[in-house]
């Protein structure tokens, strides 16, 4: 394990705790890019570009595009979301009980259920406050950065067949448990045991936390997320444990390539897409027609024509970036027999005949030869063939925009979990991807940091 690989490591960390949402991953990134000097475009302005210009647009608060422009050339793409799966806050979620006060939640994307129980959990995400006019609410983010509630299991004295396997019914046994009736009426006396009988504890809570008035909080979309903060783990800390690294290692990868980007040559660009996990369909997602739009609009910027944007489609190429499935030590069975993918030995090339992974054998060449040029690991990663696996958002974007792309990511444990396990040593080589990618050099600024 190198010096540099822990420094990655721990910078992914850092990005991850200040990533509690969409909404503050999407922060996270402009506060990068703007330190890099990417200059911020808006979506209902007119754009004017310049050769060796660095650019980012923010689109519905958790979706981000970065690009560079240089001379007419090459398009190059790079797409990870900024999403995961895990518990949302629900409209008027007060649920009320002798035994206890609790937050009303919803699934979000296909989560482990069992692993929420028992941690201490915060609460972030953003909240539409009343604005001038209706049209025009102000928007927040908010992070209470502090446990504020859990999920807590049935005793084993209660259930004695919990070890044989347990179903949890999100809306029975997952909402958060934030308040007990008894503390809330001994801190506040009678007001406070009003305040929890007519339902509006949550917002005077979320109110103290923003500094505003409770009648001023219109709706939100908030987060439920483990406190605990990424480590490293091992003897020689070569596993690395953290929340959301589905798909948070791909955003910081895709963030140092687009950073590393010389602006000398074509477009090149990273997209940031929300929604992923719920299946891309939405105005913000990867099956949107965004990424074609704010193509278009560069192309226009810099006086090129729309069949010259085609053209440059269709040679030009796409990395769709996010995490895939390491061999589990106790269900080898579980994986492919013959090509085998292990944590720690480097990004995974993802391959599937359904297409469900964008690719096709040049694509494959492509991404093997820019590994094998640069001394990048990488492994080849294909479902068992009785297995359902999952899908990335790089077929869904390339039927809109057609062009070549390869996906390709870091191989994780218990992906969708609360926490995901991988090894530390893959960031790195999937940082050098793509800062080869977009720069065809593996210094990155997190090389340069570091």
């Amino acid at each position: 394990m190198t010096e540099n690989e822990k420094n990655t490591i721990k910078q992914l960390f850092a990005f991850i705790q200040q990533s509690p949402s969409p909404f503050h991953t999407v922060a996270a990134l402009r506060k990068e890019l703007e330190a890099a000097g990417f200059t911020e475009l808006y979506m209902d302005e007119l754009w004017e570009l310049e050769q060796g210009g660095r650019y980012f647009t923010n689109v519905y608060g958790s979706t981000l595009l970065a690009f560079t422009v240089g001379e007419q050339g090459p398009l190059r793409l790079a797409a990870a979301h900024t999403d995961f799966p895990g518990l949302r806050i629900k409209p008027e979620p007060e649920l009320a009980a002798d035994s206890g006060s609790r937050l009303n939640i919803e699934p979000y994307g296909g989560l482990l259920r069992a692993p929420w129980l028992d941690r201490p959990l915060s609460l972030a995400g953003r909240v539409a406050l009343a604005g001038e006019d209706a049209f025009h609410p102000v928007v927040r983010l908010v992070d209470f950065q502090r446990p504020v509630g859990i999920i807590p299991n049935l005793a084993i004295h209660m259930n004695r067949e919990a070890n044989d396997g347990v179903k949890l019914s999100p809306q029975k046994e997952m909402p958060l448990l934030v308040l007990c009736p008894e503390q809330q009426e001994a801190q506040g006396g009678s007001d406070a045991a009003a305040e929890r009988d007519n339902g509006s504890f949550f917002r005077e809570r979320l109110a103290e936390q923003l500094d505003c008035d409770v009648e001023d909080i219109l709706s939100w979309e908030l987060n439920v997320y483990p406190v605990e903060q990424g480590c490293m783990l091992g003897f020689d800390a070569s596993l690395a444990s953290a929340p959301r690294l589905d798909n948070l290692t791909s955003v910081y990868a895709c963030l140092q390539g687009i950073k590393a980007s010389p602006a000398r040559e074509g477009v090149q660009l990273a997209a940031f897409f929300d929604n992923e996990e719920v299946g891309s369909r939405t105005k913000q997602g990867a099956g949107s027609t965004v990424l074609l739009t704010v193509l278009r609009r560069i192309y226009r910027a810099c006086g090129w024509s729309e069949e010259q944007l085609d053209c440059d489609i269709a040679q030009g190429f796409m990395l769709s970036v996010d995490v895939g499935h390491a061999e589990h030590p106790a269900h080898v069975d579980k994986s492919d027999p013959t090509n085998h993918v292990y944590l720690g030995s480097g990004l995974v090339i993802k391959q599937a005949s359904s297409q469900s992974y964008a690719g096709d054998a040049e694509a494959v060449a492509v991404v093997r030869s820019l590994c094998q040029e640069h001394g990048i690991p990488c492994q080849i990663f294909v479902n068992h063939s009785d297995q359902r696996g999952g899908s990335t958002l790089g077929s869904i974007a390339s039927a809109i925009v057609p062009i070549r792309t390869m996906d390709v990511g870091v191989p994780l444990l218990a992906m969708h979990s609360v926490r995901e396990t991988m090894g530390t040593a893959d960031q790195q080589a999937l940082d050098d991807l793509l800062c080869v990618y977009f720069s065809g050099t593996k210094e990155s600024m997190t090389g340069d940091e570091a």
